[in-house]
């Protein structure tokens, strides 16, 4: 393929804010210095999509623009000063910057107008992605391993390891258990974790925490937690009540690892500024990504998948085409699922990739 070849895509597009987003037939234009096309095989729904429908991560003034930020495809063609990847292998779709060129934000042309979309955008048949978002990985590396390296699992990953520095026998509670926290406490048990606690205010999340290697389950009703202590706490949903009563829950000189966004409008509150004096003093961090860096980290990732340490059985609990995008927010939204993979590809099983 050329670079000046226009393609028609299929693309869940969101164009209002806290609705169902649409498919809408949408069209790439000619690839510009440092963008990719790439088709895509499965994408990852994060929580960041959440955010983004409700408005909440400056956007609501770009629509209609297209979502999604973890993914795995298979590059079609380069455009001018691409050398990283190339046509035909296959790629992760990360939002977290590699090496390589930062291109231009991409455009679609549709019959609605011209739709936006960031330097990344999976939830689509195909992807103009800017060079320095994909990683190229072997092909035989399974598409949903490579879709969770996008985001979830490399953040869980970054955050245990670079973040939070979890040591043998530590204590960590994980507050909330998504598709994130999910993949947190397989990162605590890789670390070597002795207790890993788990929250939710969803009951019905106890058995997949448990199976996933929790050794405690909290469920909550309200944002009332019982008198635990731990050495670690990393907490995913953003609500301020929740990052302020289980502040509460550290252990002398215990860290507090902020994973999940507020609102930019929220304020979190200390409600005991004393008992952060505990020990040799506590500490809070919140980090993006958990500092994962593709170029560095995908690699070795998928080393230790070989290898047989990193597990990801079962972090995704619900599998869906393209066409039903909507039923598997939903399932976020409500707190019924883990991760939910969207495929465009052929569905539910590990492709073999073809070469352009």
């Amino acid at each position: 393929m050329t670079s000046d070849v226009m393609l028609n895509v299929r693309a869940a597009v969101l164009t209002r804010l806290n609705e169902p987003l649409d498919l809408w037939e949408v069209n790439t234009n000619p690839l510009t210095y440092g963008q990719v096309l790439v088709e895509m095989i499965c994408s990852g729904i994060c929580g960041a999509q959440l955010q983004e429908i409700r408005g909440e991560k400056g956007n609501a003034g770009h629509l209609p623009h297209l979502l999604g930020h973890e993914g795995c495809g298979a590059v079609l063609q380069v455009g001018p000063g691409v050398s990283r990847v190339k046509a035909g292998q296959k790629v992760v779709l990360h939002w977290r910057k590699a090496s390589g060129i930062e291109s231009d934000l991409p455009s679609y042309g549709s019959s609605h107008g011209r739709v936006g979309s960031g330097r990344v955008a999976t939830l689509a048949s195909h992807c103009v992605a800017s060079e320095n978002r994909l990683t190229p990985v072997p092909d035989d590396t399974p598409p949903e391993l490579a879709a969770l390296l996008g985001c979830g699992l490399s953040t869980a990953l970054g955050t245990v390891e670079g973040v939070a520095k979890v040591k043998m026998g530590e204590s960590v509670l994980i507050v909330g258990c998504g598709g994130l926290g999910a993949n947190l406490i397989r990162a605590c048990k890789m670390a070597g974790a002795a207790r890993i606690g788990c929250c939710d205010i969803h009951p019905g999340k106890e058995i997949t925490a448990l199976s996933m290697g929790a050794t405690e389950f909290i469920g909550l009703t309200d944002t009332q937690f019982p008198p635990l202590r731990y050495d670690v706490v990393i907490e995913t949903s953003g609500n301020p009540e929740a990052i302020s009563d289980s502040l509460k829950l550290l252990g002398p000189s215990g860290r507090f690892i902020m994973v999940g966004h507020p609102k930019p409008t929220e304020e979190l509150v200390i409600q005991k500024v004393d008992d952060m004096f505990g020990g040799e003093g506590k500490s809070i961090t919140a980090t993006q990504g958990g500092g994962f860096q593709p170029d560095r980290d995908i690699p070795r990732y998928i080393a230790a998948w070989r290898a047989g340490v990193l597990k990801v059985d079962a972090i995704v609990t619900h599998r869906f085409h393209l066409v039903d995008v909507n039923a598997g927010i939903a399932l976020v939204r409500k707190g019924e699922a883990s991760r939910v993979m969207i495929w465009t590809s052929e569905p539910y099983s590990s492709i073999k990739l073809h070469h352009v």
